[in-house]
This record gives C-alpha cells, sequence and structure tokens, in this order.
C-alpha cells in the first residue's frame, strides 16, 4: 500500500514527505495505522558522520497505533487493537531469555542500522528505490508501519492513544533505569543530570519510589523549572561554577545513585564524582567521546553502569506507567508538544533548542 513517510534522504539535509510504498506484513508482524510518534535525540544519530544506518532512511521509534494488518502467525493482537510499539529483540538469546530484551545479542543491527534482520526492507519510494526502514524495528516517522508482533504492547483503546508513543522508549528508559537497571530505593539519594524527556521521566519514577533527595541538573532554566513540578528537591545549573559543590550539598557529601543522559563525557565525569562510596552510575545518553577517569573515580566501591532502554521488559514497564498515569503519579502527558507529521523540521529544531521536551508527531 502507499503511505506518506518522512524520509531523511541526506545526513545534513531535511526530512522530506514523500510518497512511499509500504510491503505487507510478514506472518510474525503486523502493520501499524500510526496515531503518534515521539521524536527522540535517539533519533538523530543517523545525522552523525560515520553512523551505522545511512540515508535514505525513515526514522522513528516512539510509536502508538492501532492495527490495521496481521501477519498470518500473529496471535497476541488483532485488527483494531490500540498498541505501543517499543524496541526490536529476538526474545530467543540468553540475555531476552533471561528478561533482559534491551540487552539482545542482536540489538544493535535490529535497532541502530535501519535494515533489522530477517526480513527485507518495507519501504519503496516512487522509483522503486529501498529506503531503509527497520529503525528500531518500525521506522515510525510516517502514517503506516511494519512491526514485528512481539515488539508490541497491547493497550486499553479508551486511552489517548497519541500520547502514548514516548513510553516505547525515552520514557521507558528514564523510568526502567531507575525501577530496575538502578534500583533506586526509597530514602536513597539520586542525582540526574539532562532533563530532557528521559531525565524527567527519571525524576517522576524517582519521586514514585521515594527517594528522599532528588537532584536535577540541566543547562535550560525551563527545564530545571520542570524538574521541580515533577518531583526534583533540588535543581542545579549544569553551568554552574561550583556545580560539585552544590552537588555535595544535596546529597549530603555524595549521592546514592546518578544517572547521566547526556552522553557528554565532562558530564560523565561529573556525574561518577558525585557518587558517594559504593553510589551508582547509570549512563543511558548516546556517548559522544572517549571518557577519561582518574584513578580515585571508580575506589571506594563506585560502580559505572551502561544502560540500554531502562533494561526494560516493554510489556511489564509500559503498562506499569500508564497506571502510575491514570493515578496521577507519572503526568508524562505534560511533557508533550504535538506536530503534525509534515512539521518534523520544525520539531527537530525546537526539540535542539531545548524548546520543547518532548514533540510528538502525528500523522
Amino acid at each position: 500500500m502507499w503511505i506518506k513517510a518522512a524520509v531523511l534522504r541526506s545526513a545534513d539535509g531535511p526530512f522530506l514527505i514523500e510518497d512511499v510504498e509500504l510491503r505487507d506484513p510478514a506472518p510474525d508482524e503486523v502493520r501499524l495505522r500510526i496515531s503518534g510518534t515521539g521524536l527522540c535525540h535517539t533519533d538523530l544519530l543517523p545525522r552523525h558522520p560515520g553512523f551505522a544506518a545511512v540515508s535514505p532512511i525513515v526514522l522513528g521509534h516512539e510509536a502508538s497505533g492501532v492495527v490495521d494488518a496481521v501477519g498470518e502467525a500473529v496471535t497476541n493482537v488483532v485488527v483494531g487493537d490500540h498498541v505501543v510499539a517499543s524496541f526490536d529483540s529476538c526474545r530467543q538469546c540468553a540475555t531476552c531469555t533471561s528478561g533482559h530484551p534491551a540487552y539482545c545479542d542482536g540489538f544493535v543491527v535490529r535497532n541502530l542500522t535501519g535494515v533489522g534482520i530477517g526480513h527485507s526492507d518495507s519501504v519503496l519510494d516512487i522509483d522503486g528505490n529501498t529506503i531503509a526502514s527497520r529503525w528500531f524495528g518500525q521506522s515510525s516517522f510516517a502514517s503506516h508501519a511494519i512491526v514485528a508482533a512481539r515488539n508490541i504492547v497491547k493497550v486499553d483503546p479508551s486511552l489517548p492513544l497519541e500520547l502514548l508513543g514516548p513510553l516505547g522508549c525515552g520514557m521507558l528508559t528514564g523510568a526502567g533505569s531507575i525501577f530496575g537497571a538502578l534500583g533506586v530505593t526509597r530514602g536513597s539519594s539520586v542525582v540526574v543530570f539532562g532533563a530532557g524527556s528521559v531525565g524527567l521521566s527519571a525524576v517522576m519514577a524517582a519521586r514514585v519510589v521515594g527517594a528522599a533527595v532528588i537532584v536535577a541538573v540541566d543547562v535550560h532554566p525551563a527545564r530545571l523549572q520542570w524538574a521541580r513540578e515533577l518531583g526534583a528537591t533540588h535543581v542545579v545549573p549544569g553551568a554552574a561554577d561550583d556545580l560539585s559543590e552544590q552537588l555535595a550539598e544535596a546529597t549530603g557529601g555524595g549521592a546514592d545513585y546518578a544517572l547521566d543522559t547526556t552522553g557528554i563525557p565532562a558530564v560523565v565525569q561529573v556525574a561518577i564524582r558525585s557518587l558517594k562510596r559504593t553510589g551508582t552510575c547509570g549512563l543511558v545518553g548516546a556517548q559522544q567521546g572517549p571518557l577519561m577517569l582518574e584513578p580515585t573515580d571508580l575506589a571506594f566501591g563506585r560502580t559505572v553502569k551502561g544502560i540500554l532502554v531502562g533494561d526494560a521488559v516493554p510489556e511489564v514497564v509500559i503498562p506499569h506507567l500508564i497506571e502510575l498515569w491514570q493515578q496521577g503519579c507519572f503526568p508524562f502527558d505534560r511533557l508533550v508538544t504535538r506536530y503534525r507529521l509534515d512539521q518534523i523540521n520544525e520539531a527537530e529544531s525546537a526539540s535542539l533548542r531545548g524548546e520543547v521536551v518532548k514533540a510528538v508527531l502525528v500523522p
């Protein structure tokens, strides 16, 4: 069928809205009519020179939508079901079967190359040329997308479906890191570096688990205000000359946990050094360069842990986040700014300027 999609034709060019041809779903896949797709900074990685995924490509990996076709082997959903799509995983390797699909042996190929594993590309342009369309197993900057049935989570049709897409990645990452990967405990202290959608989701999750001290660090004053409203007990400007001193004061000499969402090596250094002895620092931001540490940075039992997608199981954590939202404990909808799909370039610019926390594209 012919659909509309936002195609990135070159790493430094704009997204172009094009008519493209989408193949039918394979036996283990479904076709979604997209209701909304979050714009995540991960979707901009193919703009970086040398990145694994190359243009032309359809990006987008925080989709929500309605199932409008199913493959013959699909049993978990039917046409008409409302779903959230998350990252791709095989569900067969040792890490997947042990409850850690974010660390699937094939994670990079399945999610970050744009070509995936198993089935051919889903999309052809009007000249019959292939467009990479397996970004995170969905490529959902489009009116429709093909997704493996194993990577979708059915949701209540009474919910505002167009808002739910970001629960499949960015908010899953922030909250999952707090709930599971770091295991933040009641009464503990946590410092979150970067108050975008991932960081603010971590702040909300830290409040849910009852952390006593929740510190948010960011260079944008508006985002620090968001953090304060969503549960941070302290906010610190990221450019403060006495940043380390302020963090030490807020945490009583050192945090139990730190979470970096920026990937900036200098920020990661501060995050690690903000820990108390035996503290743990999680890294979820796409790392932007080599990380240099002093011999004492990891002394005294400090731990640094890389985290992908919050080390979360989507079909467990996404329903939990929805329940928390319904209870008023995880107001992720406050972070969302809606854009039409054909406003994707405007949404990208606003996101990069820090003017919006989570842009959601609505076909």
